[in-house]
């Protein structure tokens, strides 16, 4: 909600009674009555005031400051909007955001008292970062605390994520970052010899591999807590995909229980607060559309440190549209990854892999899912590239365990898959985390469509990563799960003009209409001869 603008002319006209005096509580602060104001505010902790309330007036508060809320013991940091409007709140009361609200642990209409914040103790740091110097451990510590607590608002927190990325950080203070992420949050422990966990930096649409790589290893026996985020700038990430089949939000002591009884689960790392600094700057670089290579090593392996993984398989795709676009490119993420791992204590396989296109057929949350599904079905209708290489990622994984010999593990991975073990396991952590009805035979698609169709005979050379998710995010994924694009023609295939390259499917008409309109300024498709397709990077 915008903070409305202390004029006489507001553009809503509302009918204004004077605000009776609050009397203050014994020790001299005024109470007043918490209201849950039903506004998702995504990840950013917001306040309401009513202008007319004693309170804002006399102490002097201004819209987009921060505050300090208390409530029976519990305090929430937030940003504080203004409104004239009594329906968000009256002048008796201080109104929260769903999660701030949430956060508080109090029934609506409990008594609460708000006071200026303290500024962040890291501000001086910030501004040094936003100029361009180099920090220092304890002044990386100061700021993921402060990002932590929520001390900082949406436009401090941009400062530092654009920062970050227009000055890159140097190596030791990316794993500075990592390591004060990691000391932000909760970090499990497994009281197991061997953890393993497979991630991908991300930029490829469909690749699902992770839903395929969990249940195979943990077959085998190996322990894998499999805690992903939600998509950040893609139609679906691994928890918004899972979700279609079984819930992720599990509370950190379910998902224990499910990974010690199952090895495995596949959850989203938010409601585990294992590095919930990380998760604060996740809901910055979405709408900013950014994954820095700073940010995107400290993101991933303070995730995967606090989930208590010490055996890391890191996918990096390499393409003309990839987030990577060359292998000397990759090498050098390559060495940073390596870098901060080792100085974490922990082991990273770093596997370059093809990322010219989208692995699998479908793009969004049902799509995907349906894929899965059917790669682990055996299905004959199966995407063959989402197979092979979730086989390829799992045999690196499984070659941590002792008992199987290097250039093993596919082999194993392949006869777990194929005698239905692997199904089995993925039915039981469905199962076990809350399933929710899915039939991969009928996934249910949004109601409308529309095909995307060849305009020249020849094969596709080309297959841009960034426009198919572009096509399949306006056409509503992954808000809408059953919204996105089911390919139809993959690289290197043959097609006629006016035959399909891919149907997109939206909920909404003007979801649809947006969806149209992009793909018919750029397909996201090249038709042209077979020796126009791009250079293979892969090393598997």
């Amino acid at each position: 909600m915008s903070p409305v603008a202390d004029t006489p002319d507001s553009a809503v006209s509302l009918k204004l009674s004077p605000c009776p005096p609050v009397p203050p509580a014994d020790d001299g602060r005024v109470p007043l009555k918490l209201r849950r104001v039903a506004i998702d505010t995504y990840r950013e902790n917001v306040a309401y005031l009513h202008r007319d309330c004693e309170i804002y007036r006399a102490e002097g508060f201004q819209a987009l400051s921060k505050v300090e809320v208390r409530a029976n013991g519990r305090r929430v940091l937030a940003t504080l909007n203004v409104t004239l409007d009594p329906r968000i709140v009256k002048c008796d009361e201080i109104g929260l955001s769903i999660d701030a609200f949430d956060q508080m642990g109090v029934p609506p209409g409990h008594p609460a008292t708000i006071a200026q914040a303290e500024p962040a103790a890291s501000m001086a740091a910030l501004h040094r970062k936003i100029s361009g110097e180099r920090l220092g451990r304890d002044e990386f510590h100061a700021i993921v605390r402060d990002i932590a607590e929520r001390r900082y608002s949406k436009i401090e927190l941009s400062a530092f994520v654009v920062a970050t990325q227009a000055g890159e950080l140097d190596r030791e203070e990316v794993y500075f970052l990592t390591e004060a992420m990691i000391e932000a949050g909760q970090r499990l422990d497994w009281r197991e010899r061997l953890v393993v966990d497979k991630h991908c930096i991300g930029g490829i649409p469909g690749n699902r591999t992770s839903m395929l790589v969990v249940p195979i290893v943990a077959a085998h026996g190996l322990v894998c807590p499999k805690t992903s985020s939600r998509a950040i700038t893609s139609p679906a990430g691994t928890a918004d995909t899972m979700e279609v089949l079984a819930e992720v939000e599990l509370p950190i002591g379910r998902l224990q229980e499910i990974v010690r009884e199952h090895r495995g689960c596949l959850a989203w790392g938010g409601t585990a607060h294992l590095s919930p600094a990380d998760d604060v700057l996740i809901a910055v670089e979405r709408p900013l559309s950014l994954d820095s290579p700073s940010q995107m090593v400290a993101s991933i392996l303070s995730k995967k440190v606090a989930a208590g993984s010490n055996h890391i398989v890191l996918d990096i795709p390499v393409g003309p549209t990839a987030k990577v676009r060359s292998m000397p490119e990759a090498q050098r993420l390559r060495r940073l990854f390596e870098y901060v791992a080792r100085r974490l204590g922990i082991s990273v396989d770093v596997v370059i892999t093809d990322g010219r296109q989208p692995i699998g057929q479908g793009i969004g949350p049902v799509l995907e899912a349906r894929d899965v599904m059917r790669v682990l079905q055996n299905h004959p209708l199966a995407p063959v590239d989402l197979r092979q290489k979730a086989l390829r990622l799992a045999g690196r994984l499984l070659e941590c365990d002792p008992d199987i010999r290097g250039g093993d593990g596919y082999g194993v991975a392949r006869d777990i898959l194929d005698s239905g073990r692997a199904l089995d396991k993925m039915m039981a952590l469905i199962a076990a985390q809350g399933a929710h009805p899915f039939d991969p035979e009928r996934p249910p698609l949004a109601r409308l469509s529309f095909e995307v169709t060849a305009a020249r005979d020849g094969v596709v050379t080309a297959i841009d990563n960034v426009q198919i998710a572009r096509i399949a995010r306006l056409a509503g994924a992954p808000k809408v799960a059953g919204a996105g694009v089911d390919l139809a023609r993959k690289l290197g295939e043959p097609v006629r003009a006016g035959e399909a390259l891919y149907r997109v499917y939206a909920e909404y008409p003007a979801d649809r209409e947006f969806a149209w309109e992009a793909s018919q300024r750029h397909s996201g498709y090249r038709i042209g001869e077979p020796d126009e397709l791009p250079h293979l990077f892969v090393e598997f």
